[in-house]
């Protein structure tokens, strides 16, 4: 028997207005669950920056009342940040088998040295805590062992779908329990977090069916060397891959380190079927015929359109591509990412490459469209409902299908992130909110990057950088040595003398002139370079370097 529960609260700390970063709270009576602790790859204008992983402030302050944190799958925009969250917090991580072994890697891979509490669950597990249960429910996706986390309250169920869709022709991996939805939605939810990644797209995402026959029929066809991309965890793909290349007599070379180890963790645990004979290594592809293999790659980031670029190139270190080839786009490309992919296969065409792309493509979403987002909603039935995984604009869309399906608008949430949302008096209200944004992850830094240092990142990629050494006798206040400037990004100093010189002869006249004054301030003086040489620099060149004075004392 669950307890009354006085006091319900949901916060996202990740995972809305944007995709990626997942990370999703739900307290109760104080005790806090965390589903997901995911990160996002940076945007363009993060310069330098490695990942993005939420702030995690709010967590660490309360470490106290973490009581547990669920993985819905093993995806990196739901595991990424687990290794950070576990440097702060000693809590308990409830995962399926394959989660649990993919989180166990990557913590690897992110050099983590501390221990780390994991307890197998599957989906008929239920969880007592003091003041909830929690039970599970299995998901279709692009990799087995997704589940949807349902944590119990005596208001009823808050259910957090993970990420999803409802293939008809699933294989009993991928396979969704629909009718342990449907039950969970007559007991009672009172809130439903569900995924927006295709909620504007109408329709139903196509089945994976679809895929099969068109690989085929692509592996059947091609004449040459095959080139299958696609993203390191995509399972289902990948299984797909291996099932065309074994029924059209080819070999299978797989080429990344990310696929690699996520290949091996899979083959053992059994999510994989692959015939022994079926997989050779790269380092043997001389001994075959090009229409007798086919490479199965991705990059360094578990991505392929890096790897791919590469070859195109002629410069990946172990494949590169020859007129002739069929390169296959078998990962479904990430939002933001077209322009990328465009120039990519725009290489991959003058490399003489065959690329098989666009309505004949090799790939179908793993993220259900409109009319499975209302199945959802129908199964779920609920009270209340708040979109998560999504820009605004999918949450917003997300909104507009939840009312169809007959919910109240005052009962639908769009949340931005570090809203506190509290659920009461039968009632979704938002009255204050906790630190959320960005932690940027830079080599083994974490966080220590902020808007100051992307600014200046941001400088030093459109104008460069001048920088201005003057050597000043400390006893008559006279220039002793320069000043010499150098320039980085900004012009090329051979073919610029004239303007050089004329900011060393500015330079020599703005320390003449502070030296001249009663008091004379270290400060100032680099001051007043930096605004003079800023303001006749952009007047001759219409650029703004970054200007860094540095002032020298001899006596």
């Amino acid at each position: 028997m669950i307890t009354k529960n006085e006091n319900i609260k949901i916060i996202p700390l990740g995972g809305v207005g944007e995709i990626g970063k997942n990370m999703y709270i739900t307290e109760v009576d104080g005790d806090i669950f965390v589903v997901d602790a995911g990160l996002m790859f940076p945007e363009d204008e993060m310069l330098g920056i490695d990942i993005v992983i939420p702030d995690l402030t709010y967590l660490i302050s309360n470490s106290d009342r973490v009581k547990a944190i669920f993985l819905t799958h093993g995806h990196e925009d739901h595991i990424g940040a687990l290794t950070y969250v576990l440097r702060k917090i000693n809590v308990p991580v409830y995962a399926t088998k394959l989660t649990i072994a993919l989180a166990e890697e990557k913590m690897k891979e992110q050099e983590f040295t501390g221990s780390a509490d994991f307890y197998e669950i599957h989906a008929d597990s239920v969880l007592d805590f003091d003041n909830v249960s929690v039970s599970f429910f299995k998901t279709n996706h692009s990799i087995p062992g997704s589940v949807g986390v349902s944590i119990h309250t005596s208001e009823g169920a808050i259910v957090h779908t993970g990420d999803y869709k409802f293939d008809q022709a699933a294989g009993p991996l991928y396979k969704p329990e629909v009718g342990k939805m449907a039950a969970i939605g007559e007991k009672g939810v009172l809130c439903l977090l569900s995924d927006s990644t295709e909620a504007e797209r109408p329709g139903y995402t196509p089945s994976e069916s679809t895929v099969v026959a068109e690989l085929s029929n692509v592996f059947y066809n091609a004449q040459g060397r095959i080139i299958a991309a696609c993203f390191a965890s995509d399972l289902n793909r990948i299984q797909h891959l291996f099932n065309s290349a074994s029924a059209n007599g080819r070999k299978v070379a797989v080429s990344g380190n990310s696929l690699k180890r996520v290949y091996d963790i899979a083959l053992q645990l059994g999510y994989l079927q692959v015939e022994e004979d079926l997989i050779i290594s790269v380092n043997d592809l001389k001994d075959y015929d090009d229409d007798q293999v086919v490479i199965l790659t991705t990059g360094s980031q578990g991505e392929p359109i890096e790897a791919l670029q590469k070859m195109a190139k002629q410069v990946h270190p172990q494949v590169n591509i020859q007129e002739g080839y069929t390169v296959l786009f078998a990962a479904s490309p990430l939002l933001g990412s077209e322009v990328f992919i465009y120039k990519t296969m725009d290489m991959l065409y003058r490399a003489g490459a065959n690329v098989m792309s666009g309505k004949k493509c090799v790939q179908v979403s793993s993220h259900g469209s409109q009319e499975e987002l209302k199945f959802m909603i129908n199964l779920m039935n609920p009270k209340f409902f708040i979109p998560v995984h999504g820009d605004y604009k999918m949450l917003k869309a997300h909104k507009k299908l939840a009312q169809s399906c007959g919910i109240a608008e005052e009962n639908i949430f769009i949340p931005d992130r570090g809203d506190v949302i509290e659920i009461s008096g039968g009632k979704l209200k938002s009255t204050e909110k906790v630190p959320a944004g960005n932690t940027l992850i830079d080599g083994i830094g974490v966080g220590d990057v902020g808007n100051i240092v992307l600014r200046d990142r941001r400088l030093l990629s459109q104008d460069g950088v001048l920088i201005v050494v003057v050597t000043l006798n400390k006893a008559d206040r006279k220039i002793a040595a320069g000043p010499e400037i150098i320039s980085r990004g900004f012009v090329y100093v051979r073919e610029s003398e004239k303007l050089m010189a004329e900011s060393s002869a500015l330079v020599k006249e703005i320390v003449k002139k502070n030296a001249d004054k009663e008091s004379f301030d270290w400060n100032s003086l680099k001051q007043d370079i930096r605004d003079s040489l800023n303001q006749y620099l952009y007047e001759k060149t219409k650029r703004r370097p970054m200007i860094m004075p540095i002032i020298m004392e001899v006596k």
